[in-house]
């Protein structure tokens, strides 16, 4: 499990907005990708979608999946598919959590940010559940709220 420290935006290559909007985000993990030469490069050019994607547990590996990736400018024959599936590396005691997590009817594993760390390309990942309509309404009218607070409290 990862704290909820930020990230640097300059290693930040991409996020997730909407899985925060769609989902109650109980707990995350980081996990390293298993990527080819021209997919690396791509992601350092922040050509990289997670609107969509999400993962899985196969067989004792999780998967990537859905996860846009664009093919490189500069690739040749052997540029990447760029919605393949891609092997995500964890600890075997975070993919049984995980396995075990993702039981419960309603739970899905979800990617919240892409980004750069010592030189390989992590995800972050949320272990989520769906919200309903009224939950994003509900969510949206204390960020109201809170903003409006915030405006108050500045003037004095």
């Amino acid at each position: 499990m990862v704290n909820q420290k930020q990230h640097n935006n300059d290693n930040l290559m991409a996020q997730n907005k909407k899985a925060r909007h769609d989902y109650s985000i109980e707990s995350t993990y980081e996990a390293g990708i298993v990527l080819t030469g021209t997919e690396i490069k791509s992601i350092r050019d922040k050509r990289v979608n997670l609107r969509d994607g999400f993962a899985q547990v196969r067989n004792g590996e999780v998967w990537l999946m859905n996860v846009h990736i664009s093919p490189y400018d500069q690739g040749n024959q052997f540029n990447h598919d760029s919605l393949r599936n891609r092997k995500l590396l964890l600890h075997k005691k975070e993919i049984k959590r995980l396995s075990g997590e993702l039981g419960t009817k309603g739970i899905t594993l979800v990617p919240l940010k892409m980004y750069i760390k010592n030189g390989y390309a992590k995800v972050l990942l949320g272990v989520g559940k769906g919200k309903h309509e009224y939950d994003k309404r509900e969510t949206l009218k204390r960020k109201e709220q809170n903003r409006q607070i915030e405006r108050v409290m500045k003037r004095y």
